[in-house]
């Protein structure tokens, strides 16, 4: 069930938390902005390793935060979007978080390939 951020958490009693990460400062921010307009709490960090400690996938001794979606950039180095979408999909504590997966690049292929591998995945583990 799709729903706005503010008809489910207006009551106060839990806020729509969104990772969103993005080795470009500038498009964080951005993204982190769009997302407090709209009622959400948001939290960027710069790159899928850093997304990993905040929630606590880079096997250190924490807990992590708990985030209700992750929006990441495809492209940036070190580890691509995709890469950090198989690794949170990879967790037991966090594979049931959506992820979202954004690329100003239109490479068909690339594209097609993801989704046919999306839906090997889920047809997987129905």
């Amino acid at each position: 069930m799709a729903v706005a951020a503010g008809e489910v958490f207006a009551s106060g009693s839990q806020e729509l938390h969104v990772l969103a990460v993005d080795d470009s400062n500038a498009d964080g921010k951005i993204i982190e902005r769009l997302l407090k307009i709209s009622s959400c709490k948001a939290t960027a960090v710069e790159s899928g390793i850093r997304a990993l400690q905040f929630l606590g996938l880079d096997g250190e001794k924490h807990s992590g935060y708990n985030v209700n979606l992750i929006m990441t950039d495809y492209s940036m180095p070190g580890m691509t979007g995709y890469e950090l979408l198989k690794k949170i999909k990879e967790s037991s504590a966090c594979r049931q978080i959506p992820v979202v997966i954004m690329s100003s690049e239109n490479i068909l292929t690339r594209i097609d390939r993801y989704f046919f591998n999306s839906i090997i995945f889920l047809l997987h583990r129905v």
